[in-house]
């Protein structure tokens, strides 16, 4: 009888998937290494955050794994022989591996934007797909990585087929023997399958959560786990409707949170808002929502490489916030919440099932503005046309109104080309008789990366030059209005989608939510002044309403942060939420585990059981908003216009 050469065939298998999967880590590490702080970081951690992926990859490949070494077990203990049973399992086996290497791959520039592995949350553009492979085409250090991919695959495929065709020589082995190895081999698979020897649960993601350094502890998950995980956890409703606490419990917090003593209205949050004085002439309203714009950007957050002089200066001139954060870390997010002042709902996408809401268009729109929004590129990616246009939208401009020689890349024209365009169009709204309320989308700072042979950087990186061309975009598109003769009687307002993962502390990486947010009127605010005071993009729209002085009714989750000040801001991370105020992070995982971090310092102790009060309050301020937004959704409370009967 022939020795198990179905063992070393599976062993030999398992060599090369985990040291494909161990390639691809380590890529990761390479293109991330700006994210580590060599002199805080020891070199055992990173070793061990190495020694932890290998403990997922044996997961995902026991998974894939595990039916084949049954198959061939069997046969081999039978003494059975089948070239078309091997043949199947030898494409079974390429197969699912070689998806697993796809994923892999993705997973690289989905860690760069978003500082996650690989996730579900990949497939919330899957109606767009033609859209997102062409900036994945479009963008030249994808091919970076898809050159390793294919090398690996062939590589796995050559060798693959060597180890199926290798004859191994026969001794004698009594089957009782063989049955016992055998059994004893897919108990260990099985063990490496559940990646824990303790019976209480199987391997979790937050078992890779061993050190105080986020980046490290991301880079030990594998992406095809996290891919899966966050799958099997969409069919759980609570991912989809959340229930965070019960409803009226939730109302009754919120309407404390926002002084609501003697609710008006069928909405719980719905307050009026009047003021002393109302304001007769109504100035323009421009709202720039800058693409990737973190603060940390910015050269007045410490920034040294002067990548947005204009920005720099705007703030130094202007009604600023210097602590706002955003919803959330999608494009989406920064457009809905800037625009309709709600938080986000984890992976939920808000805009793509069509509610009304009464933001900003809404409000304006009610008190005679005409309402425009510019979009670089396509403009019913993510719907949002269909989602604007339902909610007082009356112009939508996009890369369909542009000329096809201005179009560069799959996001359409640069930044600076829409603005140009803008301009006399927005003239023309100006000679309309009535004010104009215009929202911008930038989305040069998001690749692939295009950057005008007339713009010259002086940064040599490409993701430091296109934020200065960004920049530049933003101090062309003022010089350009302020010859017009409604710029003198315009409100200028710059806010970011999201900022970028630049570096991490915690968990979740602050620099990715802390935006400038910049209020700029020279002719209309007579002294510049600065806010330290936490605040949230859900607060621009009752801000304003506060600066051009026009009662409305505020039914949104938004406060004048002016006339207001906020407790907490609250910013989603998809899986998890982070709550902060002046000192304090309170960041709180779907398993409802809560972590508290002094951000200010930048001190990685959890300070959780020192403070447990603390952070419930954080934590229940977060679930409280959150519940009453989904349960507005659920009851078509998000808009009053039609009970109001609001024209």
């Amino acid at each position: 009888m022939r020795i198990n050469k179905s063992i070393l065939l599976l062993l030999k298998t398992y060599l090369i998937v985990l040291s494909v999967f161990s390639i691809f880590r380590v890529i990761l590490f390479l293109t991330e290494l700006d994210l580590l702080d060599f002199e805080e970081v020891q070199i055992l951690t990173i070793v061990q955050s190495f020694i932890m992926g290998i403990r997922f990859d044996i997961v995902i490949s026991g998974y894939i794994l595990f039916l084949p070494a049954f198959v061939l077990l069997i046969l081999e203990i039978i003494r059975v022989n089948s070239k078309i049973v091997e043949q199947i399992i030898f494409y079974w086996i390429f197969i699912l591996f070689t998806v697993a290497f796809i994923i892999s791959s993705a997973d690289i520039p989905y860690f760069n934007q978003f500082y996650d592995r690989f996730s579900i949350g990949a497939f919330e553009w899957i109606e767009n797909f033609d859209f997102v492979v062409s900036m994945i085409v479009q963008e030249p250090r994808y091919f970076l990585i898809i050159i390793p991919f294919l090398i690996l695959v062939t590589l796995f495929y050559f060798l693959l087929r060597k180890f199926f065709s290798q004859k191994k020589e026969s001794v004698k082995i009594n089957i009782a023997l063989n049955t016992v190895i055998s059994l004893l081999f897919l108990a260990i698979m099985f063990i490496g399958i559940r990646g824990r020897v303790q019976e209480k649960s199987p391997i979790q993601i937050g078992t890779a959560y061993f050190s105080d350094n986020s980046f490290l502890n991301k880079l030990g998950l594998n992406p095809v786990f996290t891919l899966m995980r966050s799958y099997l956890d969409s069919f759980n409703k609570d991912n989809s409707e959340i229930h965070l606490m019960d409803d009226q419990e939730a109302i009754e917090k919120v309407q404390h949170y926002l002084n609501i003593k003697n609710p008006e209205y069928s909405s719980p949050i719905a307050r009026k808002v009047q003021f002393d004085t109302i304001q007769d002439s109504k100035p323009n309203v421009v709202i720039v929502i800058m693409e990737a714009m973190s603060a940390a950007k910015m050269s007045r957050y410490g920034n040294k490489k002067n990548l947005t002089p204009f920005l720099d200066s705007l703030s130094h001139n202007s009604i600023y916030f210097e602590n706002i954060y955003t919803a959330g870390k999608h494009t989406f997010n920064g457009i809905f919440s800037t625009l309709f002042s709600f938080p986000a709902l984890y992976r939920q996408h808000t805009m793509k099932n069509i509610h009304k809401y009464d933001g900003i268009s809404s409000s304006l729109k009610n008190i005679g503005y005409s309402t425009t929004y510019f979009t670089t590129h396509d403009s019913q990616f993510d719907n949002v046309e269909g989602f604007l246009r339902a909610n007082d939208f009356q112009n939508i401009i996009s890369q369909a109104d542009y000329p096809l020689s201005e179009v560069k890349t799959t996001l359409g024209v640069p930044d600076d080309y829409m603005f140009r365009y803008s301009v006399p169009e927005i003239s023309k709204l100006a000679k309309e008789d009535k004010p104009f309320f215009v929202t911008f989308m930038t989305a040069s700072d998001h690749g692939p990366f295009y950057i005008p042979e007339y713009f010259h950087p002086k940064n040599s990186d490409i993701k430091d030059q296109i934020v200065e061309y960004a920049d530049w975009s933003l101090h062309r598109f003022i010089q350009l209005a302020s010859k017009e003769d409604w710029f003198d009687n315009t409100i200028f307002i710059f806010i970011a989608d999201h900022g970028a993962p630049l570096n991490a502390t915690y968990d979740i990486p602050l620099n990715y939510f802390h935006s400038p947010l910049i209020f700029y009127a020279p002719k209309i605010f007579k002294s510049n002044k600065q806010y330290k005071n936490i605040g949230s993009q859900i607060d621009i729209y009752p801000t304003l309403m506060g600066l051009i002085n026009q009662g409305y009714v505020n039914n949104t989750l938004g406060i004048d942060l002016i006339h207001q000040k906020r407790k907490y801001a609250i910013i989603n991370d998809d899986d998890k939420i982070g709550i902060i105020d002046s000192m304090y992070l309170c960041i709180m995982k779907s398993d409802n585990n809560l972590q508290l971090f002094k951000y200010r310092d930048k001190d990685k102790t959890n300070y959780f059981e020192h403070n447990k009060s603390k952070a419930f309050k954080m934590a229940d301020y977060a679930k409280s908003n959150m519940q009453v937004h989904q349960n507005m959704l659920l009851s078509g409370e998000t808009s009053l216009r039609n009970k109001l009967n609001i024209k």
